[in-house]
């Protein structure tokens, strides 16, 4: 049976429909079965339902506290009885409660090489800092905002010249590709969370993750 997926997103969700196309592979061993977004505007939602999976909008803003939406948020999530909660550009910081429902088995992508460059900005800080590289990573969630153990890295090289949008273009390719390999980990059960450590078929990942030079 295949890997049942909730996605979490606030816009366009151009990580969603790479993870939507990978599921039309039929040999890939996951489906997402509901898309989420605090946005009832956000494309994503349009997306979904383009490739007919369900969809739920549920504003933030109807509720009285941080606390309140995410406990309202793990209602309708469980309502999929979902394996797996892949977040993609969700613009949410998620409450201890939340992250702790789904320890384990709550993903993010972030667009840096973390630990650097937690939280927003990431290209413009890469840019300003006179890094020459710069990338997107795979993780975890854990209760530290953009902290979880990182499961795999993708790197990108910063050019003299280059603006945010130019940086983050050649980032949004790589999400692309990495995104639906480590979901595609997780759906074959070679990727899991133990203690603070991300395990890929029974070994113990380094700080960035697989395959990082």
């Amino acid at each position: 049976m295949s890997c049942k997926i909730v996605v979490l997103i606030s816009g366009g969700g151009t990580n969603l429909q790479a993870i939507i196309d990978a599921c039309s592979d039929s040999n890939y061993p996951a489906k997402v079965v509901g898309v989420v977004s605090n946005k009832a505007d956000a494309y994503g939602l349009t997306r979904a339902k383009n490739s007919d999976i369900a969809t739920v909008a549920l504003s933030h803003k109807d509720f009285d506290s941080r606390e309140d939406y995410d406990q309202a948020l793990i209602k309708k999530i469980d309502c999929f009885d979902a394996d797996l909660i892949v977040l993609a550009g969700f613009m949410r910081i998620l409450t201890p409660s939340f992250v702790q429902h789904y320890q384990g088995k709550l993903l993010n992508i972030h667009p840096s090489l973390l630990p650097k460059y937690q939280g927003l900005n990431t290209h413009q800080r890469a840019i300003d800092a006179g890094d020459d590289v710069h990338g997107v990573s795979v993780h975890f969630v854990t209760e530290e905002l953009d902290g979880g153990p990182v499961i795999l890295q993708a790197k990108v090289p910063v050019f003299e010249g280059d603006n945010c949008d130019d940086l983050a273009a050649r980032v949004h390719e790589q999400e692309h590709r990495i995104y639906p390999l480590v979901v595609k980990w997780f759906a074959e059960q070679r990727l899991s969370m133990q203690g603070d450590n991300a395990i890929l078929d029974d070994n113990i990942l380094s700080a960035s993750g697989y395959a990082n030079d």
